[in-house]
């Protein structure tokens, strides 16, 4: 028997016109495009962090019925309790959510209730900078054992082109099992910005790339219930693709002001200012800032994925890996301009008590991903440096894999703790940091944000880095 045809419409991702995709002979589809069109379809999200949490959030106030997977126990009791963990997301919103219906879980043996399942996991780097799809595998091979017919699989995890179909697709087949006929296979990258109070998860436009024709129709009318824009494109390789390119664009364009900013700290120029002239050209430029290295999950790590695939493929990304070494090289360029500066007050690193303003990679935000503020901390440790920290955000340093040993809390901010340290270190530029008052109380300062440009400090008080 031949199912009914059941039609969506959505942008051409190849022109850019409306066409009509449809699920004609596959029952599956059919089924589900109607539970997910009427918004009774359970989505399911592996991963409740920095991307998960706020996406199942979105799905939460569209008026889905969402079902969260995590491996962390903690998490979870937390947002049974309906608290948040994330900074940026209150426990406001989580109780909202819980109250809504949402669940949250670390029972992977319940992947076979959502009809859509979002993969939300870290895809960190290997010790040699290779990509590391640990958590991708894992959660690939539960959603396998339980998979069942009728369900739709989205990756959201940045990746390198080629992983959906060449991991993520063979292990959902083991079983016999097909794609687009029995189960459907997407891939759509994040691109949650945390912290960032303009373009939540909804306001992001998300581009969405499917194994088929059926798998995309059914990835773009899940998003397009709960997002205000869907981009589909031709493949998940495409897809995958344009969130590389996205953050290379970023790393690439960071280590270009990173290198200026070396050069012209030795030609006496202060980059911050130049970056402010040029940036008034109405046209042609785009200002992006030096800083003491990169961070977060997305921009230093992407690169080397593109990097590794090239290679696969006889090619060699110079540029890319140029920009890459720079990037890495910053946190060591700083821990050089503290050791001139103390050095100008005839101390040296060794014994003096230095404190780092800032652990977290960003402004405002309570995420120590790839923060430089843990490498400087690591470097100047290593240096024999009495080192201690101070974040609002952050109260303790988190575990992680590369810092496991950094186990320090923050300090309080006082006058006297200030005027006890030899150097002052800004390493995130956060809001509720009062920086007049800094400089009233610390003897010198090393800044690598121009955290302290509209303020008057003494004379070689302040060391920019």
């Amino acid at each position: 028997m031949i199912a009914p045809t059941v039609k969506a419409v959505f942008q051409s991702p190849l022109d850019g016109s409306n066409r009509i995709g449809d699920c004609q002979l596959s029952g599956h589809c059919v089924t589900l495009l109607s539970a997910l069109r009427d918004r009774t379809a359970c989505v399911g999200i592996i991963g409740l962090g920095y991307v998960g949490l706020p996406l199942a959030r979105s799905f939460i106030r569209a008026g889905f019925p969402v079902l969260g997977f995590d491996i962390d126990p903690a998490k979870i009791s937390l947002l049974q309790d309906g608290l948040s963990y994330i900074g940026h997301l209150p426990s406001k919103d989580t109780e909202e959510m819980r109250l809504r219906g949402f669940e949250a879980t670390s029972s992977f043996d319940r992947l076979d209730e959502p009809d859509a399942i979002v993969i939300c996991v870290p895809t960190p780097l290997t010790e040699a900078r290779e990509p590391d799809l640990t958590f991708i595998v894992n959660s690939v091979r539960a959603i396998a054992a339980r998979l069942r017919p009728g369900q739709l699989v989205v990756l959201e995890s940045t990746t390198y082109p080629g992983t959906t179909r060449e991991v993520v697709l063979p292990i959902l087949e083991e079983k016999g099992l097909h794609v687009g006929e029995d189960f459907f296979l997407a891939f759509s990258p994040e691109r949650e910005d945390p912290g960032n109070k303009t373009y939540s998860s909804e306001a992001i436009p998300k581009v969405v790339g499917g194994i088929e024709s059926r798998s995309l129709e059914l990835a773009t009318t899940l998003y397009s219930q709960a997002i205000s824009k869907v981009v589909p494109v031709s493949t998940p390789e495409v897809a995958e693709a344009s969130k590389i390119l996205e953050n290379t664009y970023r790393a690439v364009n960071i280590a270009l002001v990173n290198e200026l900013k070396v050069l012209y700290d030795r030609m006496g120029i202060d980059i911050w200012e130049v970056i402010e002239a040029a940036k008034t050209k109405p046209f042609g430029f785009q200002a992006f800032y030096p800083g003491p290295g990169l961070g977060g999950h997305c921009i230093p790590i992407d690169p080397f994925y593109l990097t590794w695939v090239a290679r696969k493929h006889g090619l060699a990304t110079r540029f890319i890996e140029l920009a890459g070494e720079i990037n890495t090289s910053m946190p060591g360029y700083v821990v050089n301009r503290i050791a001139e500066a103390l050095n100008e007050k005839s101390k040296s690193v060794k014994g003096s008590k230095i404190v780092l303003l800032g652990m977290a990679y960003k402004k405002d935000v309570d995420d120590t991903r790839e923060s430089p503020g843990l490498e400087l901390l690591e470097l100047l440790l290593h240096k024999g440096a009495n080192v201690t920290y101070n974040d609002p955000h952050i109260a303790q340093i988190p575990v992680t894999r590369r810092y496991p040993h950094l186990r320090m809390t923050s300090q309080e901010l006082t006058p006297e703790f200030l005027q006890q340290q030899d150097c002052v270190v800004i390493v995130t530029d956060h809001s509720a940091y009062d920086w007049p008052c800094v400089l009233q109380h610390a003897g010198l300062v090393i800044d690598t944000r121009n955290a302290t440009r509209n303020c008057a400090g003494r004379h070689g008080q302040v060391v920019k880095a």
